[in-house]
C-alpha cells in the first residue's frame, strides 16, 4: 500500500430513509472493502449521516449501525433545515481529500462513487456530477420540470454548469468545504462551487428514483423543490437585469433619434405631420421608460453584487491537485 494515503468521505442527508440505511451503508462498505483489497491509494475514511429531524426511525437505525461500523459517523440537526443545508452541515464536518453526496434511498449507486472519482481525476476536474441517461423520476412533468427550470436559468444567469447540478457529485474535500464555509442561508450550494471552480464534469450514470417510481412519497415536497428553485435564482448573478437594462439605453438612444426627426420634420416638412402631439407624447414616454429602465437595472446591478458579497462569493481560492499522479496511475492500471 502506498505510504502517501488519499482519503475519501461521504455525505447523506437523512430524512425518511428507514427502509434504505441498512443496504445503503452495505453498499458503501462494498466500496470501502474493494478500495482497501485493490491497495488503492484512496481510502473511505467516513461516512456521515446528517440526521434533518428524520420522520421515522432513521436517527435510531443510524445509531446502532454507526455502533457496527466504526467509520459511520452520525450528525443531528437541531430540527428540519432542508437538503441542502444538511448537505453542507455535512461537508463542513468532514476531513476527507475527496466528497461525494449521495441521497439516502439508494438512488445513487455508492459504487458509482469510484466511476466519478476515476473521471474527475482523468480529465483533471474538481467536481464531477453524476448524468442520468434517462428519465430518474418516471414522471413526465417533474423530469421536464427540473430540466426546464435548469435550463431557463442557465439562459437567464449565463452560467453554462447549472443543467449538470445534481445531489449526487463528488467535488474535491478543501474545496467543497470552502464552498460550503461561505454558504449563508440562502446560498445554492452547487452555486456556490461555481465560485471556485469551473473544472466541472458530468458522468453519465443510470440514476433511477425508486422511490418516486414504486409510487412511494418523495422525501422532498413540492414547497422544498420550489424553495431549492428559489435560492438558485437567488445566488445567481442574473444576466437577466443587464438584458434589461441594454433594452432601456435602446429605447433611450430612440428616443433621441425620433427627437431629432420628429423636430427636423417640424421645421422642415410640416405638412407631412397628420397627428399633432402624438410623436411628441410617444417620444416622451420612449425617452422616460428607457431612462428609467437604465436607472434601474444600474441599481439592480449594484444590489446583486452587494448580495453576492453577503452570500460569500471570494474573490479568488487556490487548490491543490499535486497528489492527482497518485490517482491517475491508480486508474490507468
Amino acid at each position: 500500500m502506498t505510504s502517501t494515503m488519499l482519503t475519501l468521505s461521504t455525505v447523506t442527508p437523512v430524512y425518511s430513509g428507514q427502509d434504505y440505511l441498512h443496504d445503503f451503508v452495505l453498499e458503501l462498505d462494498k466500496v470501502r472493502i474493494k478500495l482497501k483489497l485493490e491497495s488503492a491509494p484512496i481510502q473511505l475514511q467516513e461516512a456521515i449521516f446528517v440526521v434533518d429531524e428524520a420522520i421515522d426511525n432513521s436517527a435510531s437505525i443510524l445509531t446502532a449501525l454507526s455502533k457496527e461500523f466504526d467509520w459511520i459517523r452520525v450528525i443531528y440537526l437541531s430540527r428540519n433545515y432542508g437538503q441542502h443545508p444538511a448537505t453542507i452541515a455535512g461537508i463542513l464536518h468532514s476531513s476527507g481529500d475527496w466528497i461525494a453526496t449521495l441521497d439516502e434511498d439508494l438512488q445513487h449507486p455508492p459504487s458509482e462513487i469510484i466511476t466519478l472519482l476515476s473521471q474527475a481525476i482523468l480529465q483533471s476536474k474538481d467536481v464531477a456530477y453524476a448524468k442520468p441517461v434517462s428519465a430518474v423520476h418516471e414522471s413526465l412533468i417533474r423530469d421536464l420540470g427540473s430540466r426546464g427550470f435548469k435550463r431557463m436559468m442557465e439562459i437567464v444567469t449565463g452560467n453554462k454548469k447549472i443543467s449538470s447540478f445534481n445531489s449526487f457529485r463528488l467535488m474535491r474535500g478543501g474545496l467543497a468545504r470552502a464552498a460550503a464555509s461561505v454558504c449563508s442561508h440562502d446560498t445554492y450550494f452547487d452555486i456556490s462551487l461555481t465560485w471556485f471552480t469551473n473544472r466541472i464534469i458530468s458522468v453519465p450514470l443510470s440514476i433511477k428514483d425508486q422511490r418516486v417510481i414504486s409510487g412511494e412519497k418523495s422525501g422532498y415536497s413540492l414547497k422544498q423543490l420550489l424553495s431549492h428553485a428559489r435560492r438558485m435564482a437567488i445566488s445567481s448573478n442574473t444576466k437577466l437585469l443587464r438584458y434589461a437594462g441594454f433594452a432601456g439605453l435602446i429605447a433611450f438612444i430612440a428616443s433621441i433619434v425620433l427627437v431629432i426627426t420628429t423636430i427636423g420634420k417640424y421645421f422642415f416638412f410640416p405638412d407631412g405631420i397628420d397627428v399633432h402631439g402624438w410623436p411628441s407624447l410617444f417620444t416622451s414616454i420612449l425617452f422616460f421608460g428607457g431612462l428609467l429602465g437604465m436607472l434601474s437595472a444600474i441599481i439592480a446591478e449594484y444590489l446583486m453584487v452587494a448580495i453576492l458579497h453577503l452570500n460569500g462569493k471570494p474573490t479568488f481560492y487556490t487548490v491543490d491537485r499535486s497528489q492527482d499522479n497518485l490517482l491517475s496511475q491508480y486508474f490507468n492500471e
